[in-house]
């Protein structure tokens, strides 16, 4: 499975001038900086929902696909047929193990949601593969959302799966808690 990024739509001025527009104000100049965009994501304020990334998973496990597609909100899938009129392969005889080619292109928010949900150590050892694939593609030209993707016990600060894998007892998870609390409710640096 390989994970490739297609491009990204929307720009952060363009979040930034959303934001604006909510408080009333005209639109501004200029990048904001990497600490405001952090906190725009980590808020989930709406206006992250301007920025789309689009990608494309080949060779990715039919049964893994699934998983992916059972979210629907801020995301759109696209996933390689397997219609016998269309390949030519009698349908029947393809397995769960089959390789797909899936598209997605998804809003931050979207993305915050999947990473919640799809980094768990209760999803499968091939999916949270699959996501972290997809994840990398975009961790050099968007390291703000990059930092913010990660699994609900560290979203929420604590677990809730009624079978907990005990991750929220070591020593690396809070290590990472604490990277990812790192500057909330801190002083406005802009």
């Amino acid at each position: 499975m390989k994970a490739n990024l297609l491009g990204i739509k929307g720009t952060w001025r363009e979040v930034a001038d959303a934001a604006r527009t909510t408080i009333g104000l005209e639109a501004g100049t200029g990048e904001p900086s990497s600490s405001w965009k952090r906190r725009m994501i980590l808020a989930e304020h709406s206006p992250i929902r301007k920025l789309h990334i689009n990608w494309k998973w080949t060779a990715l496990l039919w049964w893994v696909q699934t998983h992916f597609t059972r979210h629907h909100v801020g995301v759109e899938w696209f996933v390689s047929t397997s219609r016998t009129d269309r390949t030519g392969i009698d349908r029947s005889a393809i397995g769960q193990d089959a390789p797909v080619s899936v598209e997605g292109e998804a809003n931050l928010q979207a993305i915050i949601y999947i990473s919640r949900k799809r980094l768990c150590n209760q999803a499968s050892k091939e999916t949270r593969e699959a996501w972290k694939a997809f994840l990398e593609t975009f961790k050099e030209s968007e390291p703000e959302l990059y930092g913010a993707c990660v699994p609900d016990c560290v979203y929420r600060g604590w677990c809730y799966e009624y079978k907990s894998c005990g991750y929220r007892l070591t020593e690396k998870y809070r290590a990472q808690l604490s990277h990812y609390r790192q500057g909330i409710n801190e002083p406005k640096e802009d």
